[in-house]
């Protein structure tokens, strides 16, 4: 059991709620009403097979696609309705699957796109915070992010989404395609944002990894929510392996 696994839930405000989110691609739903919430530095990680709608959640709260219904308020505030930088801009960060940086700019110039929501000409004021914490990108800070290796490329992905200072970073499948060295140092660079106060979402395939780090689990299985809990409660009666398997139905 790792640090984070057996403790309750912190003891700090509710930052991301999400309640009765529903969303479609045309006439097809494929979230069902989807509930949960992110507590003020806290490290959650939501879970399920392929298909079962962790992604479209992700992208619905960020608004990078349109709800079909539901709620979503950060910080107590309404953003059901806003606009993808508006919700940068109050402090929701998505670092999307993929390594997706800008290969033609520098690894600085990518940096300094983290931060073009709320400033438009860049700031640098986090530069030597963010190089400090991540140096294997600061020694190439000059070179085009596309010379990087695709581990390196998700490490300046992550640390764009850093550059703007977030309340609450999200990582979808972070670990796609990367050695089990890069995922480790990735998983633990998000522990320990975590621990001092940035609250993370996690989505992850690689079920063991994530949740060495977790404070709290949401188990999603045909776009519902099937489970919530710490990860101890969870893996009592191999609750996650049964909804992972799909052996296990939601109503």
């Amino acid at each position: 059991m790792s640090a984070t696994q057996g403790k309750a839930r912190p003891d700090t405000p509710v930052l991301l709620d999400v309640r009765d989110l529903h969303v479609a691609y045309g006439k097809a739903e494929v979230v069902h009403g989807v509930s949960f919430d992110v507590r003020a530095g806290e490290f959650v990680v939501m879970l399920g097979r392929n298909g079962a709608g962790k992604s479209t959640s992700l992208h619905a709260i960020c608004g990078l696609i349109p709800k079909k219904g539901g709620r979503v308020t950060f910080g107590g505030k309404d953003i059901s309705n806003a606009d993808p930088r508006t919700i940068v801009t109050e402090g929701i960060v998505n670092v999307l699957e993929g390594h997706r940086v800008f290969t033609t700019l520098t690894v600085e110039d990518n940096l300094l796109i983290g931060t073009y929501a709320k400033h438009s000409h860049g700031d640098r004021t986090n530069l030597d915070r963010i190089y400090s914490i991540f140096p294997e990108i600061a020694e190439k800070k000059d070179q085009l992010a596309s010379r990087l290796s695709g581990g390196q490329q998700q490490i300046l992905a992550v640390a764009q989404g850093m550059m703007g200072d977030p309340k609450l970073l999200i990582l979808d499948e972070p670990s796609g395609g990367l050695a089990p060295v890069v995922i480790d140092r990735i998983l633990q660079i998000a522990a320990d944002l975590a621990r001092s106060g940035v609250a993370i979402l996690l989505v992850e395939q690689l079920v063991e990894k994530a949740l060495r780090h977790a404070n709290h689990v949401v188990l999603l299985a045909n776009g519902k929510v099937a489970a919530s809990g710490s990860p101890d409660e969870l893996q009592q009666g191999n609750t996650i392996q049964r909804i992972l398997v799909g052996t296990h139905e939601t109503h």
